[in-house]
Formats: C-alpha cells, structure tokens, sequence
C-alpha cells in the first residue's frame, strides 16, 4: 500500500516538529493508542488497538526515526503484531514546510500488511489507513490548536458551537 497526502497544521514547523517527537502527543493523536513509551534516538514502543473490517486486534510494535532535519523532516520505519490479525510493517517520510497559516506537512508512506488483516482486501486496508490519517491529523491539529489560540478565541469559539447547536434544536 502506498499513500501520499499533504496537511495544513496551524502551528509553526517547528511546534509541528517537536510534536511528532513527543510520545506523549503521540498518544493522544494516534487513534487507539493505548501506550507510547520511548525516545526519538532510541525509538518508541507502541500498544494500538484497532479494528478494520471485521478484524479487531491490539498491535504492539516498535517505531524508529532516521533522516531528522531539525523542524524540516523525518523518516519514519516501524512494524507491528496483531497476533491472529497479522502484522503491519512500513515507513513513513515527513516533511514540513512554513506556509500562510502555520505549516504544511507533506508524507509519503509505504506500508505492507500480512494475515487476516491481508485477506481484507486493499481497498478496506486502503480506506482505513486514509481514515486513520485524517484522525491523526485531525488530532494534533486540535491538540496543537490551544497553544497557537488567543485568549479571546474560546469563548467565541464557544459561542459559535452555541449558536450552530441553538439553530439546529431550536433551542437557545
């Protein structure tokens, strides 16, 4: 499988970088992670559980970093077990560039799976690594979204889910 995306990240690259290195960002944002232990030298341990299609599995797996360009790139190379499921194994290049509104954030990755999570088919495996991406991202942008917001956006933010609510139920 091979997926290549771009994401718009309101936060600087650098902020956007110091993130990806966290594991504990890393376990907010990354959908079913259960734990996230490790360093950015030495690598993380992983404990995922996730279910695609029909198949339900906890994955523990080990996650490496190389090629880090201080607040520019990173390669990323892991692989994980599902026990029954099978495994997932594959990498990951990241790369992130200023723009107008925080950081654009450019991956490609390239990704095999084996088991009963193979027997799926590649358009289940596909969709979900999609979806999977976009809840990530999702994530950190909303995990990165307080530090970059002033002190008067909340309660407006507020206000608009209240007004968006009031105009659906009708109620104010």
């Amino acid at each position: 499988m091979q997926m290549t995306d771009q994401k718009e990240i309101a936060a600087d690259p650098a902020t956007v970088y110091a993130a990806l290195l966290d594991p504990e960002v890393l376990k907010a944002c990354v959908p079913g992670a259960q734990e996230v232990t490790g360093t950015p030298e030495e690598g993380f341990e992983a404990k995922v559980t996730q279910k695609v299609g029909p198949v339900k599995a906890t994955f523990k797996g080990q996650v490496s970093l190389s090629d880090l360009v201080e607040n520019e790139t990173l390669t990323i190379s892991g692989e994980g077990k599902g026990g029954a499921a099978g495994f997932a194994k594959g990498g990951a290049v990241v790369t992130l560039a200023p723009s107008e509104t925080g950081t654009l954030l450019s991956y490609e990755v390239e990704a095999k799976v084996g088991g009963k999570l193979a027997q799926l088919g590649s358009r289940i495996i596909d969709g979900f690594a999609k979806k999977m991406a976009d809840q990530f991202f999702a994530n950190l942008q909303a995990h990165l979204a307080p530090e970059e917001a002033g002190a008067d956006d909340g309660p407006q933010e507020e206000g608009d889910k209240k007004g968006w609510f009031s105009k659906v139920t009708g109620r104010g």
